[in-house]
């Protein structure tokens, strides 16, 4: 009877992802192995023999991490160089010069009347579904998660709201695309059709779904921030509540020699980048290039101005301009540079190393803080490599192909709309253990453009399919290195992410389906 009256208690992240590689190695035992063969007529599939996984389970952890190696590294950088900043308290003076310019704006009838926390919540979100929707932010997203959700601890909401303003808006920017290249553009290219061709209602359909994320996400911090205890996080949270809670209170003032030093360090690093690497800037939005020459040295030159006002007043402040400039740089890299987590991971380290000599730390005490944030994130990077060891294990057994042409055999047999519901529905399914867009598209886009041919569909169609089957399920799906990463940081298990999640998901996937019946109906310009 004890037994039966103890409180169960739910599995944690460790345990489902685990369970989840369970099942993913007993569905090879039972579906047949096969593979998709490019050749001269196109794509087939051709049956193969299956390979069963058995003790492979075991050595999955090993190649998820091998696969993922770089994320798993990014995130032990960033949590060490992460540590290094909030040692110094630079990011507790930014919170407190924040609070204090939002309730100076307290003053003004109108902005008070519509509320100053929603309309920064808005701004941000926007933000980052623009950057979504332009160039397809998504592992970039860790990085600011880091930032953001002190801030929305801060501002009297929970670690979930803080994810919410980062993640979340930039995945549903990700989904409603309207210039992203690794899903509109190589799923259209792959169709044969126009790059970022169908731009109108994919605008329409980017306001749409940021309205729903807007009205959903205020409703739920409007409530936590009215009870705060109501949020499933609020227990969990009190480690972000306690580094936050000198926030609210002005910094001292601090002074170092050495934070000179690493002025002039990152000053003569931004110049030799300026004259060295200034003319390979090349901005890509949508299907153009704009050569940017003067965006690097621009950049580089508020950065020296501003950082020498700052640190005349304080170190603090000092490191938070190194930290705000190394955001802007880090998207001028990505979109001017094509940086990728190798650079970004350096671009944070430098300035890990850079905050702890501007503090005063000497090289041991930067090593032992460096180290308490690697630390304290590995926990993330573990689940991380648990979570690609998935998608090993289904890969090795030959059954991630065989999946993709069960469900695309049954295609066709209805209306159009009742198809292209098919097709929306597979491009789903298929992200739950497939998140890499651009392999996905390689892989389905093949299949379903020529066959949308067949049954009377616009291939314009069958690509908004596919860019909303992708793009929804990134938020839920276990195998997503980025999602468990930025869940790892911000310390909310898997098993409450969903919990909290899946309604928003569900309403997603039921708003993308909507807008999917005008291409069928309407005459829209690109389909």
């Amino acid at each position: 009877m004890r037994l039966l009256n103890r409180k169960l208690e739910f599995p944690s992240t460790y345990v489902i992802i685990f369970a989840v590689t369970l099942i993913a190695a007993a569905a090879t035992w039972f579906i047949p192995g096969g593979e998709y063969v490019t050749g001269d007529d196109g794509v087939t599939f051709v049956r193969q023999e299956s390979v069963p996984q058995t003790w492979q389970i075991m050595t999955s952890l090993y190649e998820g991490f091998t696969a993922q190696a770089g994320i798993i590294v990014f995130l032990l950088i960033i949590g060490g160089a992460f540590w290094i900043v909030n040692s110094a308290k630079a990011v507790d003076a930014g919170i407190h010069s924040f609070l204090a310019f939002t309730s100076r704006l307290e003053r003004f009838r109108v902005l008070r009347a519509v509320g100053v926390n929603n309309i920064v919540l808005v701004l941000i979100m926007l933000m980052f579904s623009i950057f979504g929707a332009v160039f397809g932010m998504s592992e970039e997203t860790i990085a600011f998660t880091v930032l953001i959700v002190p801030l929305a601890i801060s501002m009297g909401y929970d670690s979930i709201v803080g994810v919410c303003m980062v993640y979340v808006a930039a995945h549903v920017g990700f989904a409603g695309a309207v210039l992203n290249p690794f899903t509109v553009g190589v799923a259209q290219n792959l169709s044969g059709l126009p790059m970022f061709s169908g731009f109108e209602y994919r605008l329409v359909c980017w306001a749409v779904l940021n309205l729903a994320m807007i009205i959903f996400v205020l409703h739920y911090a409007h409530r936590i921030h009215r009870a705060p205890k109501r949020s499933v996080m609020y227990e969990a949270d009190a480690k972000w509540r306690e580094k936050t809670a000198d926030a609210s209170s002005k910094p001292e003032v601090l002074r170092t020699r050495s934070s000179w030093v690493a002025f002039a360090i990152s000053s003569a690093a931004a110049v030799l980048f300026s004259v060295f690497y200034a003319g390979d800037c090349e901005i890509s939005i949508g299907n153009g290039s704009y050569r940017a020459a003067w965006l690097l040295p621009a950049a580089s030159f508020c950065y020296i101005v501003l950082a020498f006002f700052a640190l005349r007043r304080n170190v603090r402040y000092f490191i938070l301009t190194m930290l705000l400039f190394t955001v802007l740089f880090l998207i001028i890299g990505a979109l001017g540079y094509s940086w990728y987590i190798e650079e970004i991971a350096a671009l944070f380290l430098a300035l890990g190393i850079l905050s702890g000599i501007a503090a005063g730390y000497n090289a041991n005490r930067i090593a032992r803080e460096f180290l308490e944030g690697a630390k304290d994130i590995f926990s993330a990077a573990l689940v991380v490599g648990l979570a690609a060891g998935i998608i090993h294990i289904l890969e090795n057994g030959r059954v991630i192909d065989t999946i993709l042409y069960s469900m695309a055999s049954g295609l066709g047999e209805g209306s159009k709309i009742g198809s292209l519901s098919a097709m929306y529905g597979i491009q789903t399914g298929i992200n739950l253990f497939m998140p890499s867009a651009t392999a996905k598209a390689a892989l389905t886009m093949p299949i379903m453009a020529p066959f949308s041919d067949l049954i009377g569909l616009s291939r314009q169609a069958t690509v908004l399919a596919f860019q909303f089957g992708d793009g929804f399920t990134n938020m839920i799906t276990p195998v997503s290195g980025v999602l468990i990463a930025v869940l790892g940081i911000a310390g909310i298990p898997y098993a409450k992410w969903v919990r909290w999640i899946w309604k928003f998901i569900l309403l997603l996937i039921v708003l993308g389906f909507l807008l999917l019946i005008p291409t069928v109906l309407l005459p829209l310009n690109g389909f």
